[in-house]
């Protein structure tokens, strides 16, 4: 049972990243515009930039979520990204990210959250080297 505590779950998935400006309302129009689509976000982050944003999200239905952005006449962009999902426990983060340094690849985004008393954490790298990043465990 302590060994599936520490079990690390990681993958390649689609992220999504809209320019925006940073202004009040945007997130509720673009996560609205999300949720029409049926879809789930698996994880977000927004930052801003002087007056624009950036809106990045991964979702449970990609290309739902396309469909109804590109009706909307909402452009993005699609990266390839890691998801990973580890144990919420103290270190967790720390021991991903020292063998993903081990193995010389660079983070250059990551972002990421667990629910209060849930057992396992999502966080999504964007990577230098996104093959070799997918194979650690």
């Amino acid at each position: 049972m302590a060994r599936e505590k520490k079990r690390i779950v990681s993958g390649r998935t689609m992220q999504l990243s809209i320019e925006c400006e940073d202004r009040p309302g945007t997130l509720a129009r673009l996560t609205r515009i999300i949720g029409r689509a049926k879809a789930n976000i698996v994880a977000i982050s927004c930052a801003p930039v002087g007056v624009l944003g950036t809106l990045h999200v991964v979702v449970d239905d990609v290309d739902r979520v396309k469909k109804i952005l590109n009706r909307e006449g909402v452009s993005y962009t699609e990266q390839e990204v890691l998801r990973v999902e580890m144990p919420n426990l103290p270190g967790s983060l720390g021991e991903f990210a020292e063998k993903l340094t081990k193995q010389d690849v660079n983070i250059t985004t990551a972002y990421g959250s667990a629910s209060r008393g849930s057992k396992r954490a999502t966080v999504i790298f964007k990577v230098s080297d996104l093959e070799k990043a997918a194979s650690i465990r």
